[in-house]
């Protein structure tokens, strides 16, 4: 009996054995934790039960007090807002921009020190070479009146005393530029600056130290800890030391005499806040190399020119360039050198991944082709030769290859020719005969890519020479995105409707002018309108009835209705009306700050297209001509009644389906063809209409007007940027224009073209014709 028992219970604690430790643990912790409970009950501070009580039973206020304390930490309290009727309500003020209200100060600011002599030669040259590298680049010289070469902001002491000149730089800067930027850096003109290195090096440093910055130079019999910063190297000052330093700036102008204003600045700040130049902070090294006279830059190699951040003396501005010429291919090969670097990080990782190397894009680092999803979202390629394109903006089966669509094919090519000459040399030489076929898309996630099929040469080292064919593809990578500096505008600019009306035009006006009282006078935007009433030669002559006179009835009920309200009409009698002689005499009505919106009949519109008009309009810069939605016919195309607010006016329907990325949308297009409303100031429109006619006069005038639009105008005779671009809040009903013959060819082909494709889409008139077919047959 023993026997069987034993091997049993031994059987059992071999199966029981792995589990031994889990089950041990579990006691072990299941002990520890009764224990823990049994001592604090045993304390009696349970905050739980305390804060709980008995119904009616005492309680603990300090376990009490302690519970709401936490509760106030962990849980949101809303606090209303309460404003005493008895204090005067004071309006808040917000910042033009949103930078200065955050508190945000930019990086650098460079300040250059020149002269009556250098400023036109040296000047430039420091200008050309690091202006489009610095946020705020100054020139200060002594020069009382000096004239400031183009793109240069020049300001001028009136006095080329050292010191003095030193001095009310520093106070210049204090003044002007104190709040605004974290580090300035002090120059001269004979100086060459790397840029990049000297922003990246006040980017890795700690903006709340009082800091002063170059190549630490001793005073003649002073101590080591008395150095200055040699001006001709550059310097750099935190805007914590420039602030405490000026209030010392006029007693050190008193107190201490230099013929040279770095050791004159060196000198003050030692006396005045016992801070003397240092060349390395926070492990970083201002490093400098000063140049021999006469040395060719371009066989200078040692490791202190390679790494310097400043060089001094340059003498002459050839000089410069040359300097920056070497500078930028030494950045160059270093950048080239990291991307090779990075690549071939990129291939040992890409092994790693889950897809291997078959998820490897090319060029490799960059994103891979974009995928479409649909049919719609597939990007198309442009086919060229050499000589044509046969992707035409005017829709043209073919033209000629010219401007910068040439000069970009042919970047291409001598690429392509030269990367082939680089892979295969010595042993291949290739020489281009001719380009047989050429593709080019861009693709937004990565840039322009081309696909070349080119006929080419190759000659060998023997001299033996083949034609081949090769294909090749090519991608012009999107560069790093900027934002381009634009002039400021604001919303609250006053717009000028300007409308044009036709005889014909004259019942559609009626339904205009109660749109626009609902859109634009209801909620009381800042704008006023100009009816221009276009009488043919015959129409409201004496004895005949006036067609306009519902117009303007409706007009004046609409003043009398919103008092404040400002609708002028202007008189125009012409045979053949010109937008462009219309624009001109509503221009000599307004002053030259107006901001004009050109519309039609068939506009309608509304706040966001205002406010559109006011930003994209920019006086002096720009021009903005939207292009409107155009309805098709609904005989061919029944539209869906868009969905609106409740009690909602009569605003015009919004495109149903409409998508500016898909071409034509369901319902109608954009219309390309049209270029009727535009806005634009009238000081912009009076320069382009000067220079229209100094460069034609006479007769020519004459017969450009007659097929010219003010569009035309601003593209043709004006250096501003024109704007154009689809405005989805520009809806128009289906209409025929009137084609005039006695437009221009260009004009009356554009308005007939237009016509034609507002009547419906491919499919729709595919249809229409279908079953007119199909009717006639039976």
């Amino acid at each position: 009996m023993a026997g069987p028992a034993a091997m049993r219970l031994s059987s059992l604690l071999a199966l029981l054995r792995p589990a031994l430790p889990l089950i041990l643990g579990l006691s072990l912790g299941c002990s520890l934790s009764l224990l823990r409970v049994s001592w604090i009950q045993g304390e009696g501070e349970d905050p739980c039960v305390e804060a709980v009580g008995e119904p009616g039973g005492p309680q603990n206020p300090d376990s009490k007090t302690r519970i709401d304390q936490s509760d106030e930490d962990f849980k949101p309290r809303i606090v209303p807002y309460y404003r005493d009727p008895n204090k005067p309500y004071k309006k808040v003020l917000r910042t033009r921009y949103i930078q200065t209200e955050l508190g945000s100060r930019e990086r650098l600011l460079v300040a250059v020190l020149t002269s009556r002599a250098t400023l036109s030669t040296l000047a430039v040259a420091v200008n050309r070479t690091v202006a489009h590298h610095f946020p705020r680049l100054l020139y200060f010289t002594g020069q009382r009146g000096a004239r400031a070469p183009a793109g240069m902001q020049v300001v001028s002491h009136g006095d080329e005393r050292p010191a003095w000149l030193m001095s009310e730089t520093l106070r210049h800067l204090h003044t002007h530029f104190g709040a605004d930027y974290d580090w300035f850096f002090i120059m001269q003109d004979d100086t060459y600056v790397q840029a990049p290195r000297l922003a990246a090096l006040a980017g890795h440093l700690s903006i709340n130290q009082d800091l002063y910055l170059g190549r630490a130079e001793e005073f003649i019999g002073a101590g080591e800890q008395a150095r200055y910063c040699h001006g001709g190297f550059g310097y750099l000052l935190s805007r914590s030391l420039l602030l405490r330093l000026r209030p010392h700036l006029d007693g050190c102008r008193g107190d201490i005499l230099s013929a040279r204003p770095d050791e004159w600045l060196g000198r003050c700040l030692i006396d005045s806040l016992g801070i003397g130049c240092v060349s390395q902070h926070q492990g970083q090294q201002y490093r400098s190399f000063e140049l021999a006279k006469n040395r060719d830059p371009e066989k200078e190699g040692s490791l202190a020119f390679l790494n310097a951040f400043a060089v001094h003396p340059v003498s002459e501005g050839t000089l410069m360039y040359r300097l920056h010429k070497r500078f930028s291919a030494l950045e160059l090969e270093r950048a080239y050198s990291e991307i090779e670097q990075l690549q071939a990080q990129i291939r040992n990782l890409t092994v790693l991944t889950p897809e291997g190397e078959a998820g490897l894009s090319w060029p490799v680092g960059l994103p891979a082709p974009f995928t479409p999803h649909s049919r719609f979202e597939v990007l198309g390629w442009d086919y060229f030769t050499e000589q044509h394109s046969f992707s035409c903006v005017d829709g043209a089966p073919k033209c000629p290859l010219q401007g910068a669509s040439r000069a970009d094919v042919g970047d291409a090519v001598d690429t392509a020719l030269e990367q082939l000459n680089r892979r295969y040399q010595p042993r291949l030489r290739f020489q281009k005969q001719r380009l047989l076929n050429g593709y080019r898309r861009f693709d937004p996630a990565r840039g322009m890519e081309y696909t070349l099929d080119l006929l080419l040469e190759a000659v060998t080292q023997r001299g033996h020479r083949r034609a081949l064919a090769r294909r090749v593809s090519l991608l012009r990578p999107l560069s790093r995105v900027e934002i381009l500096p634009m002039p400021y505008v604001t919303e609250a600019t006053r717009v000028q409707l300007v409308l044009p009306l036709l005889v014909v035009e004259a019942t559609a006006a009626l339904a205009f002018l109660e749109a626009f009282a609902a859109s634009v006078l209801e909620p009381q935007e800042h704008v006023l309108l100009t009816l221009v009433l276009v009488y043919g030669p015959r129409e409201g002559g004496r004895g005949a009835p006036d067609p306009f006179l519902g117009v303007k009835a409706a007009a004046a009920e609409l003043e009398r209705r919103y008092p404040g309200a400002r609708l002028a009409w202007l008189a125009v009698r012409a045979e053949a009306p010109s937008q462009v002689r219309l624009m001109d005499v509503v221009s000599k009505k307004h002053p030259v700050d107006t901001l004009f919106f050109l519309t039609t009949v068939w506009t309608r519109p509304g706040p966001e297209v205002l406010n559109r008009c006011r930003m994209n309009a920019i006086s002096g810069w720009q021009a903005f001509f939207p292009v409107h939605f155009q309805e098709f016919n609904p005989a061919l195309s029944p539209q869906r009644p868009p969905p609106g607010p409740a009690g909602a006016g009569p605003d015009p329907p919004s495109p149903p389906g409409a998508d500016p990325s898909r071409g034509a949308p369901v319902g109608g297009r954009f219309d390309r063809q049209a270029s009727a409303e535009g806005c634009f100031y009238n000081a912009d429109y009076l320069a382009a209409r000067a220079r229209l006619a100094g460069e034609l006069a006479g007769q020519e005038e004459e017969e450009a007007l007659e097929g010219l639009e003010v569009m035309d105008v601003f593209l043709r005779f004006s250096g501003l940027h024109l704007f154009r671009a689809v405005e989805p809040g520009l809806v128009q009903k289906f209409s025929v224009r009137d084609c005039s013959p006695r437009l221009s060819e260009d004009l009356y082909h554009r308005c007939r073209l237009s016509n034609l494709e507002g009547l419906g889409g491919r499919a729709q008139l595919a249809m229409a014709l279908f079953e007119q077919e199909q009717a006639n047959s039976t």
